[in-house]
């Protein structure tokens, strides 16, 4: 098993904006900040939301056509090749209160208002490379 400690240094806390790409917004909020690690929590409101279930090295994307509430947006921060790089998982619900949940991925619009809390990790870079046996870039420890 690998580790490293890091103690915890700037809390961000920014608000997104309506028609919002919501993968977009966070990796561009962790660019301005400079975060080379990190992890964030973010709730809010979306007007169509894409997901990502991994399966035989893939992402296999599951596209909600509708708005939906965001229960809860998870997720870290990394760099690859000097750029942030957004790894999060988000659970939505319907109107009904059904809900749905997967990888973040690209096509998340936000609707009326989404809240994004990151904390920083101190004298940490965490870099990902590719990995041979997932096809994934994982964390470089």
């Amino acid at each position: 098993m690998k580790m490293h400690e890091s103690k915890s240094g700037r809390i961000v806390f920014a608000r997104l904006s309506e028609d919002e790409d919501l993968l977009e917004a966070i990796t561009l909020r962790a660019k301005r900040a400079k975060i080379t690690a990190g992890f964030f929590i973010l709730i809010g409101a979306l007007k169509k939301a894409k997901l990502g279930f991994y399966h035989e090295q893939e992402y296999k994307p599951i596209e909600i056509s509708e708005p939906v509430e965001v229960v809860s947006c998870i997720g870290n921060i990394s760099v690859k090749k000097e750029e942030p790089i957004v790894h999060a998982h988000i659970s939505v619900s319907n109107e009904k209160g059904e809900v749905f949940g997967g990888h973040l991925l690209p096509g998340c619009v936000v609707s009326v208002n989404a809240e994004f809390v990151l904390v920083e990790a101190t004298d940490l870079r965490l870099q990902r490379m590719p990995d041979e046996k997932t096809k994934l870039r994982l964390w470089d420890m």
